[in-house]
């Protein structure tokens, strides 16, 4: 038997696992991200409301999410490589079913379900990979990993704008599917890796696999009550940000050219907000906390936006919302996995990492429904901006509740000396900072 390392590598063959999973990413959320161009098609061919509609990307949305603790709790037992590969498979099987749906509820079952359980096999498996294969420069390395996702829509929205426009919405569901089989070699380049400090044998029963007691730790239930709020709002701009566009006057590649700002937005802002959070300049909590409640007021002006004068026009105040917007969701997304490790240690993230997208899912369920609901009783997207980015508000406003997330009253010198590992959330041992009675308690008492 190879001996354990004596910690994560920090590089290395972690560089390959974070390149795979940059693709993982661009191939799961990069492509829901912008399917959401392809809703108005739908609507005129099966004649339906956007209500309706919305429910296809929807019910990916929240399956990929609900399902995640699955594909955590699989990949403890038979490791990530083989049910991400196994992910892979069942997403481009879904995407290809799809392209042949003759109703709404084939879509649903096909797009919906199959694809978003396929989904959900390959997210958190893989960025709980790379959290395993970094320690000092892990916040980056997550960063990078996720940047896949507003790359991808960069990439997926002007061609599969071009697809719709040449092949029909079958054509390019059947072409989606192709091109998210690439899932699979992605999944065998995750090389298992042995660290100290894990279980000798994999959890026993359905709760401890799923990591369920997590939920007992204080600072993990905080932080579950806010991305629940959060996620009521957080996936609305993956599904109606192009619609949105489209009533505001912009035609197909001007929606289109909104949802590429977005995610250049957010691509940067991944890499900037990892390279920033490993400073260790600013505790994490306190960082989700910023940039959460600037997701919040980027909805509320992307839903403020007024129309604009002609269909060719840019749309320069829309575009103008929707970088911001980027930037600041990009942030939040490094950030609420970048503050796992330190709230439930090494040896938990895979199984927190899965339970995080779960959480969003719960308020993912109601987020794009409800703002197709208020776009048919209003005329517009306006309001359902406003109340999704209210949502995201009240989530960041709970995540206050979190281990540091607030300033202490102690001065800044007299913290403890940050350890070799700057990136860490927890600058003092976990066990001393989450225990009211711990020697460096008091150091986090809020003025």
């Amino acid at each position: 038997m190879n001996p354990k390392p004596a910690g994560p590598p920090d590089g290395g063959w972690g560089w390959v696992v974070a390149s795979s999973t940059f693709a993982v990413n661009g191939l799961s959320y990069g492509v829901l991200r912008s399917l959401g161009l392809a809703l108005p098609d739908l609507e005129e061919h099966f004649d339906r409301s956007a209500q309706d509609t919305a429910w296809v990307s929807a019910l990916a949305l929240v399956v990929q999410q609900a399902a995640s603790p699955v594909g955590s709790a699989l990949s403890t037992r038979w490791g990530a490589r083989p049910v991400v590969m196994v992910g892979g498979v069942l997403t481009s099987l879904g995407l290809v079913f799809s392209a042949f749906a003759h109703s709404l509820l084939h879509l649903y079952l096909g797009l919906g379900v199959l694809a978003g359980f396929g989904w959900a096999l390959v997210f958190a498996p893989a960025l709980g990979t790379v959290s395993r294969y970094f320690s000092r420069r892990r916040v980056l390395a997550v960063g990078l990993a996720l940047t896949g996702n507003g790359i991808s829509s960069l990439l997926l929205a002007p061609a599969l704008q071009f697809l719709l426009d040449n092949f029909g919405w079958r054509g390019a569901l059947l072409l989606l599917g192709a091109i998210t089989l690439h899932l699979t070699p992605c999944g065998a380049l995750l090389r298992p890796l042995a660290l100290p400090g894990d279980p000798s044998a994999p959890p026993r029963g359905p709760l401890a696999a799923l990591g369920l007691g997590l939920f007992t730790r204080r600072a993990f239930l905080v932080l579950a009550l806010g991305t629940a709020l959060v996620g009521a709002g957080y996936f609305v701009p993956y599904v109606h940000l192009a619609p949105h566009a489209l009533d505001r006057g912009l035609g197909g590649y001007g929606a289109a050219l909104v949802v590429a700002v977005a995610a250049v937005g957010d691509a940067g802002a991944r890499l900037l907000c990892g390279w920033l959070s490993d400073q260790g300049w600013v505790p994490l909590p306190r960082l989700l906390v910023m940039f959460g409640a600037l997701t919040g007021l980027g909805l509320l002006a992307v839903g403020l936006v007024p129309a604009v004068g002609s269909e060719g026009s840019w749309g320069g105040p829309l575009l103008a919302a929707a970088g911001a917007y980027g930037l600041s969701a990009g942030s939040y997304a490094v950030l609420i996995f970048g503050v796992l490790p330190g709230l439930v240690g090494i040896g938990g993230v895979v199984q927190a990492t899965g339970l995080v997208p779960m959480l969003m899912s719960i308020g993912g369920l109601l987020g794009p429904p409800l703002s197709g609901f208020l776009r048919d009783e209003t005329g517009d997207f306006t309001a359902s901006f406003l109340v999704c980015g209210s949502f995201i508000l009240s989530g960041s406003f709970i995540y206050m509740g979190l281990p540091r997330a607030r300033p202490s009253c102690r001065p800044a010198a007299s913290q403890a000396t940050p350890p070799p590992e700057r990136g860490e959330l927890l600058l003092v041992p976990q066990a001393e900072l989450l225990s009211p009675g711990g020697p460096h308690s008091t150091l986090d008492t809020p003025c």
